[in-house]
């Protein structure tokens, strides 16, 4: 075995593996650009080593300096995580002609299956279902064109050497073809260094199932169940589940075999991934093979009591699989679920910054359920534009599906993040949405539920009376501690009036204080417009979480301060709400609202990032739907379009300009 390992990765998928390695005795190195100076995994390493400036280019893709790392700490074996060099088959050879060991499959299976054109012809010679597409070089736009007509609409534009969405488009018409061409291709240089992109018929109303296999350099191949990663966005996977709940054991088995069958073939050895696109009658195709360990692979460890990156040190190591596939038992249901830096009511556009504030949920057992919570960051990080913005991997277990959605919602309900913005509002809601917890699920989903983006939901009427009871209580501890503390009452007195109103947005309750007290913890009797309602909670002034039970329910409700209010995040439910006695509420009625500035003539930055084209001049007149500006953040391209006919009047950046949020790109007249 080896006694030191070096991480060429960097955030969560870095500290993943330094936790695997010190439980087997394994000495771990870390690499860090000047962004990751201060960052966790650099902090839980035993060694780290500087590799270079901040953009992934110069330092985490420089294939020598991880070499000359490996050198300079006695590194045996490097560990890629995922991503930046994990499929690249000429740094595994790098390594090879150093003698130290890459810790994932041999060049051969990378180049057999890390390019996603090759990895196609690969499985057609081998038999295995693929979805009919183009193979060979596509030479520009128009060649782009003639092809799609031929395969027939929808396509997938897709980076040959991609990953995580990038690179990827689908085009319903010519002209889609045209545009997603050029940033497919755009969008694949700069994440990998490569433009070659193909094209291949897009399945409608298609689940996006995965089948995880482990394989030894002894001929010994397993598949370890499958995961369902149909829940996404811009074809970047968001929430993860295993098993799927679409499969039956015979579809199961048949990918499964055709998975292993597959990765005997290229002779692999490690952990990977065979990615199936499947339909509603439960045909499968095949869509690619991850020549790495996934993001999702959480899940799998938690079905099956596996520990996948144990499994690929020691198969790295020379050992035989410990696990046959008669060991191989699924138990309960997992769910994970992406917390990125990103504002889902802005489009999820990515958000940068510190972590002024960052409190997970507590891991381990809650109930019935587990919760794991994979993270490279900590309060204080910063979440830096030049990498990924994720922030964790939230992940549930319990013995059921629908068990284990409960978990993820109050653990999403519990879980802090300020400083940035996050999609933590949209997960919570998500958890709620009664289609997802039916499992009737495709890779359309969020572009049919939220099409014109997402959105708070309106509360439903128990809801309103559950804010509002949380909103009181609240308040009546807020004011019976500042009683307490200015001396103004005797012990355990509290300052109990009978008649409330709550203002949850624009709308107003009245709450009647039945009986009870506000001493910890909390117990009350409310009647909350006309109907009682017990509330319970040991909540004190200053938590972020309030736990408590109201109407009999268990309620995890994050709370934030307004001037003389608070603001209520539960279920993906955001509410501004204010409890006051009946004088002040008349006096809150007269005052006026304020009106937000107006911004219709005015192209502002959606997000901190990079101005790669301006596509319009001053004076132009633009249709509706029109490109007006192209900017990468996070090393994804954002496509701004007019969203109405306009002139352009002035134009304020350029091309290589890098902007903060709500900068000023053009005016309009």
């Amino acid at each position: 075995m080896f006694k030191k390992i070096l991480i060429a990765n960097r955030g969560e998928i870095a500290c993943r593996v330094i936790k695997t390695a010190k439980t087997m005795g394994i000495a771990t190195v870390a690499v860090y650009s000047d962004a990751d100076r201060d960052a966790v995994h650099v902090e839980m390493a035993d060694e780290a080593v500087h590799i270079g400036p901040s953009p992934a280019a110069q330092s985490y893709l420089q294939a020598d300096r991880i070499i000359e790392a490996c050198k300079a700490t006695g590194a045996q074996a490097v560990h890629p995580g995922y991503g930046f060099l994990s499929e690249r088959a000429s740094f595994c050879a790098a390594l090879e002609n150093e003698g130290i060991v890459f810790i994932g499959p041999k060049p051969r299976a990378i180049e057999a299956m890390g390019d996603k054109i090759e990895s196609k012809k690969f499985a057609n010679a081998a038999k295995v279902s693929t979805v009919p597409g183009y193979l060979g070089v596509i030479e520009d736009a128009a060649h782009a064109e003639r092809i799609a007509a031929e395969i027939g609409y929808p396509v997938m534009i897709k980076a040959s050497a991609g990953g995580g969405g990038k690179g990827m488009r689908v085009a319903w018409s010519e002209k889609e073809v045209r545009d997603g061409f050029e940033r497919a291709r755009s969008e694949a240089k700069n994440s990998f260094g490569d433009d070659r992109v193909f094209i291949e018929k897009f399945v409608v109303e298609p689940r996006h199932i995965e089948i995880q296999v482990l394989a030894d350099a002894h001929g010994n191949a397993i598949y370890l169940g499958e995961r369902e990663c149909s829940i996404q966005r811009r074809n970047q996977k968001v929430v993860e589940e295993a098993p799927s709940p679409f499969l039956d054991e015979k579809t199961r088995r048949a990918m499964g075999e055709q998975a292993v069958a597959l990765a005997k073939a290229v002779d692999y050895q490690s952990a990977g991934t065979v990615e199936f696109i499947v339909d509603k009658d439960r045909n499968f195709y095949f869509l690619e093979m991850n020549t790495r360990l996934q993001v999702e692979h959480p899940v799998t460890e938690l079905i099956t009591g596996i520990d996948l990156v144990e499994q690929m040190i020691r198969v790295a190591a020379g050992e035989k699989l410990a696990y046959s596939q008669t060991d191989v038992k699924l138990n309960g249901w997992a769910v994970e679920s992406r917390l990125y830096a990103e504002d889902p009511y802005r489009n999820f556009l990515p958000s940068i910054g510190r972590l002024t504030r960052y409190r997970p949920p507590e891991e381990g057992s809650a109930g019935r359920a587990l919760v794991r919570n994979d993270t490279g960051v900590t309060e204080g990080s910063e979440i830096s534009m030049f990498y990924d913005p994720m922030i964790a991997k939230l992940c549930t277990w319990a013995p059921t599906r629908l068990e284990a959605i409960d978990a993820m919602s109050d653990a999403l309900d519990a879980f802090v993040v300020d400083g940035v913005q996050h999609n933590i509002p949209f997960l919570a809601a998500l958890m709620r949405h009664p289609r997802w917890r039916d499992g009737r699920l495709s890779t359309g989903f969020i572009a049919e539920e939220y099409p014109e983006g997402f959105a708070p939901a309106t509360p439903s009427e128990p809801e309103k009376r559950i804010l509002a009871a949380v909103s009181l209580a609240v308040e009546l501890v807020r004011r019976d501690r500042l009683d307490r503390l200015g001396g103004r009452l005797k012990p355990h007195s509290g300052s109990l009036k009978p008649i409330w109103e709550v203002r949850i947005g624009d709308e107003r309750l009245t709450v009647e204080v039945e009986a009870g007290t506000v001493s910890r913890p909390l117990d009350l009797v409310l009647r909350v417009e006309g109907e009682t309602v017990a509330v319970s909670s040991a909540w004190r002034p200053g938590e972020a979480v309030w736990r408590g039970s109201v109407g009999g329910e268990r309620v995890v409700a994050q709370l934030r301060p307004l001037q003389n209010g608070v603001r209520i995040a539960w279920r993906g439910l955001a509410a501004e709400t204010r409890a006051m006695l009946p004088r002040t509420a008349a006096l809150d009625r007269l005052m006026p609202k304020k009106v937000a500035p107006d911004t219709s003539k005015l192209l502002l930055c959606p997000m901190p990032g990079l101005v790669v084209s301006i596509a319009v001049t001053a004076g132009q007149e633009v249709k509706a739907g029109e490109t007006l500006a192209v900017v990468e953040a996070m090393k994804m391209e954002n496509v701004l379009r007019a969203e109405r006919d306009l002139t352009i009047a002035k134009i304020n950046a350029k091309p290589g300009d890098s902007l903060a949020v709500d900068a000023v790109i053009m005016e309009f007249a």
